[in-house]
């Protein structure tokens, strides 16, 4: 299987890096990629097993406790970063079109996206430079005035990735650990690896001390073993809620520290003031980007009922104008689903819905003219109750449903009637009437008129949706221990 895919080579597919080079592993072990949009496989790479787990958290905890990373000052850890960034933007193009070959982003989405993988090495790299990582406050106590509050890296951190935005989701994960002084194991998923790969030769690239970046592409038998290992300090998970609990349970019984961004089931409530003609245009995009394999993307549409016709009709325009198709094709707005077994979970829910009694206004169906690949259509259901299945359970696919409401109180209880609360919007001309709605519903990121990502703030969820945030200054906390040192005097560097 050649290591050239769309016209961009991954030098050491046949490897791992660890400890600071790259490894043949023992077993010899292959992961096999598919295009989602031929069913064929199209590239195989390394596949770490046992022995590969060991030697990883071998090599990041004698680099923690042994080297010099952790005991760098900020600002030549953030010049190391800035390199690195360097080292990854020489990438972009291979990043991009990885991501289109593993999971059929199209390429209107992809061109371009992995920009933002060196503009948040960069932000974390600054941000370490004024971080408070040592901080001297006046102390009450009896034998000592002064008290150092001081931030130290955690430890060696795993670092686990979803397949849906391996990239991006990696980084918000690499960046605050690296610069906070930990280091790290990636571990991305076995469906997408690839950007992985490139990360680790831009690592290799930028000069990191040995062991400090380790990469680990696996299946989730030995995920299992690096989240137990007594060696890892702390977990860093994107991904479902059911693999999300038990990766803290297993984290909770050894006192390990984790962080969890996990499933979503977000609420887009139309007001009364909102132009449905509007509505439409804005969001069935957000339901479609990415086949619908956003966790912030908005599965359920709640609306006025004395205009829930109005509203279905635009949304339902609007979703069966959005081009499926090629990926490699310009004009794709939505490629197919990631896997095989997705398209079958998606298909599964949208039998459960007609079942549940809710009408397709939209879809429903896998497109006419496309026999190959795992394409579905983008689906709307109308007349759906919040407590159908469909309303409740994260489908991740590009299917939404529309619920009605009486009162905006009521429209608030619908979207908070959810064991997830991780994002969410409201759909209003009037800000006062958005903030309003914002702080009556239970998640973590909600937004006005659209949908925003934006890691230079925080991002997580409430309930089920996950522990912790990532962006912003907030995504550094995760990464340090926090130590109060007190004292008789003012230590000159201190001073």
């Amino acid at each position: 299987m050649s290591d050239v895919v769309e016209d961009f080579t991954i030098r050491n597919a046949n490897k791992l890096f660890i400890g600071g080079r790259w490894q043949e592993t023992r077993a010899g072990r292959r992961l096999s990629l598919v295009n989602p949009a031929t069913e064929e496989v199209f590239i195989e790479v390394a596949e770490a097993g046992e022995a590969e787990v060991e030697a990883a958290v071998g090599a990041a905890r004698t680099a923690f406790d042994e080297g010099p990373w952790p005991r760098m000052e900020p600002s030549e850890r953030s010049a190391i970063l800035r390199k690195f960034g360097e080292a990854i933007a020489s990438r972009a193009e291979a990043m991009d079109r990885a991501w289109t070959a593993q999971i059929g982003t199209p390429v209107s989405i992809s061109t371009g996206s992995s920009a933002g993988a060196q503009f948040l090495l960069n932000y974390y790299a600054d941000l370490a430079d004024a971080y408070p990582f040592e901080d001297l406050r006046p102390a009450a106590g009896i034998f000592c005035k002064h008290a150092a509050v001081v931030r130290e890296p955690v430890g060696v951190c795993a670092l686990i990735a979803p397949w849906n935005g391996p990239l991006m989701t990696m980084m918000s994960k690499v960046a605050p650990a690296l610069a906070a002084g930990c280091t790290i194991i990636m571990k991305p998923s076995p469906e997408t690896p690839l950007e992985a790969f490139l990360v680790a030769e831009a690592a290799e690239e930028a000069g990191f001390p040995e062991g400090v970046v380790n990469l680990l592409p696996a299946e989730r038998e030995v995920s299992d073993l690096l989240v137990r290992h007594p060696g890892v300090d702390k977990v860093s998970f994107t991904g479902s809620t059911v693999a999300g609990l038990h990766i803290a349970q297993v984290c909770a019984s050894r006192m390990a520290r984790f962080t969890m961004e996990l499933g979503g089931k977000s609420a887009a409530i139309v007001l009364d003031d909102y132009d449905p003609g509007v509505m439409g245009k804005t969001l069935a995009p957000l339901i479609t980007m990415m086949s619908g394999q956003v966790c912030i993307n908005y599965s359920r549409v709640l609306v006025p009922r004395k205009r829930h016709d109005e509203y279905v009709e635009s949304l339902a325009a609007e979703m069966k104008a959005i081009a499926v198709g090629d990926p490699l094709d310009p004009a794709t707005a939505m490629g197919p689903l990631a896997m095989k077994r997705q398209h079958e979970r998606v298909s599964g829910y949208i039998e459960q819905g007609i079942s549940c009694g809710a009408r397709i206004a939209a879809g429903g169906g896998r497109p006419k003219d496309l026999n190959r690949g795992y394409f579905i259509e983008p689906t709307l259901f109308a007349g759906a109750t919040n407590d159908m299945v469909i309303s409740q359970e994260e489908i991740f696919g590009p299917v939404s449903a529309i619920i009605p409401y009486d009162s905006e109180e009521e429209a608030a209880a619908i979207a908070n009637d959810s064991e997830f609360g991780l994002s969410g919007g409201v759909f209003t001309n009037d800000v006062d009437r958005a903030y309003a709605m914002a702080r009556r519903i239970r998640t973590g990121h909600f937004v006005q008129n659209g949908r925003e990502f934006d890691l230079t703030n925080p991002f997580g969820g409430f309930k089920k949706s996950g522990v912790g945030r990532e962006g912003g200054p907030e995504g550094m906390d995760p990464y340090v221990e926090v130590k109060t040192v007190f004292l008789r005097d003012v230590p000159a560097r201190l001073a």
